[in-house]
């Protein structure tokens, strides 16, 4: 397996757990809402930059 699709799927995962936390947090109305901003982005940004590493790698064997 090529080590930027695992990379990509490993950013993908981290960006999933954050979403599922900010919305964890959103619902519970804890926290402050500059860190569920922070946090929330941040995931986004993991979670799109895992997918496109993930898309636009080819297998190569």
């Amino acid at each position: 397996m090529n080590l930027k699709r695992t990379f990509g799927a490993i950013l993908t995962v981290l960006g999933i757990i954050g979403l599922i936390y900010t919305g964890m947090q959103i619902i519970n109305h804890s926290g402050q809402a500059t860190t569920q901003i922070v946090v929330g982005l941040i995931s986004i940004i993991f979670f799109f930059t895992g997918i496109s590493l993930v898309r636009n790698t080819k297998d190569e064997a």
